[in-house]
C-alpha cells in the first residue's frame, strides 16, 4: 500500500508574504460551524476550519457512574478528545494515545472556568470531541466546537470559550497554523479565552518567542479569537431561530 507523505516546503512564507495555502500571516482559514447536528446528544456542534473537521457532543448534566465519583457541591466536567484512525495521512491506532489523554485534560481545564458547575451538584457533564480530519490546530478547534456544543446543551456559561493557535514561521508571527506550519514552523502557541470577559483559560507555547514576539503573537491570537467568536455566536443564533420557527410552526 502506498502512503502519501507530506514534504517539508523550502519556505513556509514566500517573498510576497504568502503562506503555503495562500493566506497572509494574519488570516484565518475558512470556518464553518453547524449546531445541533446530532439528534441523540443534549448538545452538539460540527466545526470546520480549513481542512480540520471536528464533531463535538455533550451529554448531561446526568447521574455520575460510578456514583462514588460524584461531588457534593458541583458537577464533574469530563472531556474526551479523540482522533479517528482515518483523520491523518498515516492511519493511527483507534486506542487513545498519550497525546489524546493529555489534550483531553487541557481541553477540560480550558472549558471549566466558563461553566457554572455549582448549579448541578452530584452530576457529570460529558464532552466528546472527535477529530474526523486533522490539519493543524485540532486542540483549539476542539475547544471552540465543544464550547458551542455546551451552549447548545443549555449548560449555563459565563461566556463562550474560543480558541486559536498562533506561531512563528520563517521569522514571521502567523495566525491559525496549518499542519505544515505546525510541524515545520519555529514555534506555536495555542490560546483560549472568554472574549467578553477578557479572561484567558489556556495559554501554551512550544518553541521560542522573544518578549516582543510574544506580545505580537498574543495580540494576533486575540484578533483571531474575536473573529471565531463572531462565527460561534452566529451559528448559535441560526440554530435557535430555526428552533423557534419549528416551535411556532407546530402551534
Amino acid at each position: 500500500m502506498l502512503v502519501r507523505k507530506e514534504v517539508k516546503p523550502l519556505r513556509l512564507i514566500d517573498e510576497d508574504g504568502l503562506r503555503t495555502d495562500g493566506r497572509r500571516v494574519d488570516e484565518l482559514r475558512n470556518i464553518k460551524i453547524d449546531v445541533g447536528v446530532l439528534k441523540n446528544a443534549d448538545g452538539s456542534c460540527y466545526l470546520e476550519i480549513g481542512r480540520n473537521k471536528v464533531m463535538a457532543a455533550v451529554y448531561g448534566p446526568r447521574e455520575v457512574h460510578p456514583r462514588h465519583l460524584a461531588l457534593p457541591d458541583r458537577a464533574i466536567l469530563r472531556c474526551r478528545y479523540h482522533m479517528v484512525p482515518f483523520s491523518v495521512l498515516e492511519r493511527k491506532s483507534p486506542n487513545p494515545t498519550r497525546r489524546e489523554i493529555e489534550l483531553s485534560k487541557v481541553i477540560r481545564e480550558a472549558l471549566e472556568p466558563a461553566l457554572f458547575l455549582e448549579y448541578f451538584p452530584r452530576t457529570t457533564i460529558d464532552v466528546y470531541i472527535e477529530i474526523l480530519q486533522a490539519d493543524g490546530g485540532t486542540r483549539t478547534a476542539g475547544i471552540s466546537a465543544a464550547a458551542v456544543a455546551l451552549a447548545d446543551a443549555g449548560i449555563p456559561m459565563r461566556d463562550l470559550v474560543t480558541a486559536i493557535a498562533v506561531g512563528k514561521a520563517d521569522g514571521h508571527i502567523i495566525l491559525d497554523l496549518n499542519d505544515l506550519e505546525d510541524k515545520y514552523g519555529e514555534a506555536d502557541m495555542p490560546v483560549a479565552m472568554m472574549p467578553n470577559l477578557g479572561s484567558i483559560t489556556l495559554l501554551q507555547a512550544d518553541g521560542e518567542f522573544t518578549p516582543e514576539e510574544f506580545k505580537e503573537a498574543l495580540n494576533l491570537a486575540m484578533k483571531g479569537i474575536r473573529e471565531v467568536y463572531a462565527k460561534q455566536r452566529e451559528a448559535l443564533r441560526r440554530r435557535y431561530l430555526k428552533v423557534r420557527e419549528e416551535v411556532e410552526g407546530s402551534v
